[in-house]
């Protein structure tokens, strides 16, 4: 019997899922989109030379994607 046939004992397949770290991530992720909603007024910003008027959760939605395609570059890299 080599060690892939031998029953697993201990984490089950939830257990390997549901990590503290990754429900802290979750939950960080859930916190981070109501916060982005909630903001729905217009706001002037700044993009280098132009000056855009748009609704705030556009602009946060926008920096939250692109934070999360930063890390998920930077940890598939790793």
């Amino acid at each position: 019997m080599s060690a892939k046939d031998a029953p697993r004992r201990g984490k089950s397949r939830a257990g390997e899922w549901f990590t503290p770290a990754r429900i802290a991530v979750t939950v960080l992720a859930v916190l981070a989109v109501v916060f982005i909603f909630e903001n729905t007024r217009e706001v002037k910003i700044r993009l280098l030379i132009p000056e855009v008027i748009m609704p705030l959760y556009l602009a946060l939605l926008a920096m939250f994607v692109i934070g999360v395609l930063c890390g998920a570059y930077y940890f598939r890299r790793r």
